[in-house]
């Protein structure tokens, strides 16, 4: 039998050869999946509990059939099966398309562009920001979202399979679609944001351990230890407090949010990020990634 390390090496060859699905994304569907069902039981009374029944409807069911469907193939065919599952939630490739045009940009002086498409991968305004806050944006989106799109499926993989694997992206998408805190979503949503912040626990902890152990560590984990506790989110704060330090930045700090300017606490510690600096990040996400594989192994 394949080990878990193989699998997912496979697995990440597909994403990096592949990339990102154009067309029928599964997870596309899924969104609208969750879009429809929201807009059918987010009403009325009950809010907590309504959120509770979506969620349950929309994460459990595809899982459970993976898992039934996985125990009834032989071994090859489960194997090649997982892997196309894995590929599926992984977001390796895609992060890196996104991340790398705003750096080229920067670099090109085109700091308008940069602006453009730093938009697509942020909810912050960034119609006036200069270009350290670009830099941050990215970077930040990069660090972030690499425990969300990469390491986080990876962890659940190698604790359950394919059927974990895809269980914990399903609820990390349903996170980021309902896990809102305002008036249409404080309580329809509190059970998918408190569910991503249960399953993203420990992955979320080992990223940022593999992120400080992959740059300046000393420094990656005086950040995590002294800033983390600072952010709302448990689990983003680990993983961009110490990215941020092993990135040897300053990333964090004020940003605006649907017209509303948010102070938040200060990440890493160092220089005011440069363009390169999304690059550096990129590298920082492939050495961790390379320490996880080789951790990996013996599975």
């Amino acid at each position: 039998m394949l080990s878990s390390a193989a699998l997912m090496a496979a697995a990440l060859l597909l994403d990096r050869l592949l990339g990102e699905p154009r067309r029928y994304h599964p997870l596309v569907g899924f969104g609208h999946a969750a879009n429809l069902l929201e807009k059918t039981l987010n009403v009325g009374r009950n809010r907590i509990a309504r959120g509770l029944l979506g969620w349950l409807l929309l994460v459990l069911p595809l899982p459970l059939a993976l898992f039934w469907l996985l125990a009834q193939l032989p071994v090859p065919a489960a194997a090649a099966v997982s892997v196309a599952v894995l590929y599926f939630t992984l977001g390796r490739q895609s992060l890196l398309e996104h991340t790398r045009p705003i750096g080229a940009a920067l670099l090109a002086g085109d700091l308008p562009q940069a602006r453009a498409l730093a938009s697509r991968i942020v909810s912050r305004e960034l119609r006036d920001a200069d270009e350290a806050a670009v830099t941050r944006a990215a970077a930040e989106s990069l660090l972030e979202n690499g425990h969300d799109a990469v390491f986080g499926a990876l962890f659940w993989f190698a604790v359950g399979g394919a059927p974990a694997a895809l269980a914990f992206r399903l609820a990390n998408t349903l996170d980021a679609m309902w896990g809102y805190r305002n008036l249409r979503f404080e309580r329809f949503g509190k059970v998918a944001a408190r569910a991503d912040d249960v399953l993203g626990f420990v992955p979320a902890r080992l990223t940022a351990l593999a992120y400080a152990l992959a740059g300046h560590t000393r420094l990656a984990l005086r950040c995590w230890r002294t800033q983390a506790p600072l952010w709302d989110s448990p689990n983003a704060g680990p993983v961009m407090a110490a990215g941020a330090g092993a990135l040897g930045v300053r990333l964090g700090g004020a940003a605006t949010y649907h017209g509303q300017l948010e102070v938040r606490p200060g990440l890493g510690d160092g220089a005011t990020p440069a363009a390169a600096d999304i690059a550096r990040a990129a590298r920082l996400l492939d050495r961790a990634l390379l320490l996880w594989l080789l951790l990996a192994i013996p599975l």
